[in-house]
């Protein structure tokens, strides 16, 4: 293996551990402390008005701006990262010190804290991903940070309740400070060159600020295919659970299944469709992908509607995991291409709270549509939605062509002179 090779590697080893690292405490926060909640006496209103600390993700577009408008000396966003991960790392370990379930609002203030922490790490983190990483790497890098991602939801789920039924409330809390102190020891190695502003004709560049960035060849089509991509699947998989609970299984088997099978599905999915993308393209990818998403959907709702058993559930549950995980990786990596020289952070930011929107809104209608319609109807809903999504993603096969294309003309042309990193 090359030099040139192996610090690729090594980059994107890095940047995946971090997604990691940077997921996980939200993850444990939101997803898996609950059942501790729970365990300690806490209402289902507590613990609902508690998930409003993972509002900060919305507010992406806003915490770019700093990242962007201030800069360290000898490393703009790896000083940012290695700031903000510190930071984030102190917050857990003052979480950690002792107990606070009995403190609710403590609680809730420290895990909003720490939520705006990994929110804006996020940020800088993914925007020098951008800036050093090249065009060819790109599928790849958003392929790992899927699969990042789903580790995270295995880890802060489940695996993080065991070390705290087993070492109690204060060791999670380290483990996961451990890990991000690990990755901003790292970021230091990444050099990080100043990259000079690409040359434009006059009158067709990009202006500045966020209306530049829909100014950019297909960014318009781009955010709409961002915006609708994910959150059908995306919200099948959030019913899925109370799905195969209703279906008469146990919630171990449930918490196996959908739980750890899922997350190990998804994330070998999302390494899988990198390998694809770079064989047929992205332009090719998104259509397929989409459309693997509709059968998944659509099979789903099948075995729903035919009472297919526990067989025909667990295939269907599969697939939807095996969806997301191409799914997520394939946006994640197109992310990088919709993003201006100089304006990565504010860029990248603009595009997750456009993510997290949809991500977010979807959720709330699929459930209004299982409280009047059942399972059935609300799968059904949701495979039709994704019926269009299938469409629109047709028919931007040029245009992401073209913009992948002509990215990958233009990063050429700078490490032809050497202003690549």
């Amino acid at each position: 293996m090359s030099r040139a090779a192996t610090r690729l590697l090594g980059r994107q080893a890095l940047f995946g551990w971090l997604n990691f690292a940077l997921a996980l405490p939200s993850i444990y926060l939101l997803l898996g402390l609950p059942l501790v909640m729970r365990q300690h006496g806490w209402s289902g209103t507590d613990i609902g008005l508690f998930q409003l600390a993972g509002l900060p993700a919305l507010f992406k577009f806003l915490l770019a701006l700093p990242v962007e408008r201030w800069r360290f000396a000898g490393g703009h966003y790896r000083g940012w990262a290695v700031l903000l991960c510190l930071s984030l790392a102190a917050t857990l370990v003052l979480i950690g010190r002792q107990e606070l379930l009995g403190s609710r609002g403590l609680l809730f203030l420290l895990a909003l804290c720490a939520g705006v922490l990994a929110t804006w790490a996020d940020i800088p983190v993914n925007a020098l991903a951008i800036k050093l990483l090249p065009e060819s790497e790109r599928m790849r890098a958003g392929a790992i940070r899927s699969a990042a991602l789903f580790l995270a939801a295995i880890a802060g789920g489940g695996l993080m309740l065991l070390v705290h039924a087993r070492w109690g409330w204060q060791a999670p809390f380290l483990l996961m400070a451990a890990a991000l102190l690990l990755g901003a020891a790292l970021l230091p190695l990444l050099g990080e060159a100043a990259l000079a502003p690409p040359a434009a004709s006059p009158g067709t560049a990009p202006g500045d600020g966020w209306r530049g960035y829909f100014e950019q060849p297909g960014a318009r089509l781009w955010t709409f295919l961002l915006l609708l991509s994910f959150p059908f699947v995306g919200a099948c998989w959030l019913y899925l659970k109370p799905l195969l609970l209703d279906q008469g299984m146990s919630a171990e088997r449930v918490a196996w299944l959908a739980g750890v099978g899922g997350g190990v599905v998804g994330a070998l999915a999302s390494v899988a469709s990198a390998r694809l993308i770079r064989v047929i393209g992205a332009a090719r990818a998104m259509p397929l992908f989409t459309g693997f998403a509709l059968l998944a959907l659509a099979g789903l709702t099948t075995a729903v509607w035919l009472d297919a058993g526990a067989f025909g559930l667990v295939v269907g549950a599969a697939l939807i995991a095996a969806a997301m995980g191409a799914i997520s990786a394939l946006v994640f990596g197109l992310m990088m291409f919709f993003t201006r020289q100089q304006r990565q952070a504010a860029d990248y930011g603009l595009q997750a709270s456009l993510f997290v929107v949809s991500r977010l809104a979807v959720p709330v209608l699929a459930g209004v549509a299982l409280d009047r319609l059942g399972y059935t109807g609300m799968l059904l809903g949701l495979t039709l939605a994704m019926l269009g999504v299938a469409g629109l993603a047709l028919g931007s096969r040029r245009t992401l062509a073209q913009v992948t294309e002509q990215e990958g003309g233009r990063l050429g042309a700078m490490e032809a002179d050497g202003r690549c990193p």
